[in-house]
């Protein structure tokens, strides 16, 4: 089983990154005015990017190339091809 960090659409994967980054600086950024309690954002930042920024940025490209790249393995041979490329040569 692979595991995919890929959203559904790029629009909502994008919204994802946009709060969970927005919330990690926002954290740190705004101690010196409200205090430490800002730093209940980051959990949230940390929510919205389902774990860690790396797993969302591999989210990201995996959103991009759905549908694009494809890996196909046959006798213990792997290969990543286009989608355009898969479908000639069936």
């Amino acid at each position: 089983m692979t595991s995919s960090f890929a959203s559904t659409s790029l629009p909502r994967h994008l919204l994802r990154g946009a709060v969970g980054f927005g919330a990690l600086i926002a954290a740190f950024a705004l101690i010196p005015l409200l205090g430490p309690a800002t730093l209940l954002l980051a959990p949230l930042g940390l929510l919205a990017l389902r774990g860690c920024p790396t797993c969302w940025t591999i989210g990201l490209i995996q959103t991009i190339s759905r549908g694009r790249l494809q890996r196909t393995c046959n006798n213990g041979r792997c290969e990543l091809t286009t989608a355009g490329d898969a479908r000639s040569r069936e």
